[in-house]
């Protein structure tokens, strides 16, 4: 089991940036896959990229070339991030952990892009 907690959303005008994190309560050396999705009001989660243990990543399209997914296994962290934002990257953002079959998701945190 593992609790993943968020931290680093907030408002910003469209082009700025942020960074997200993702902190987990117990080693991420083992997790092979985590990764960071958003939601916004009617509409279902996405994915917008995730890593591996090893260090593989995939991304949205939406995002590539613009978001950064990277973890520090050492210190339990997982971080995305979001440069060139627009107006359509407002959601809530959740950390996401499989490990052992089982996913585990963070509380979420939000971010808001201004026009």
């Amino acid at each position: 089991q593992v609790q993943l907690v968020e931290s680093g959303g907030g408002l910003v005008q469209a082009g700025g940036s942020l960074r997200l994190s993702c902190t987990a309560s117990r080693s991420i050396f083992s997790i092979d896959n985590m990764g960071w999705y958003r939601q916004t009001p009617g509409k279902q989660r996405e994915l917008v990229a995730r890593i591996t243990r090893l260090g593989n990543t995939n991304y949205a399209d939406s995002v590539k070339g613009r978001f950064t997914i990277s973890r520090l296994n050492a210190k339990n962290l997982m971080y995305l991030q979001m440069n060139s934002l627009t107006p359509e990257d407002t959601a809530v953002y959740y950390c996401n952990a499989v490990t052992t079959g089982l996913a585990y998701w963070g509380q979420g945190t939000q971010v808001t892009v201004s026009s």
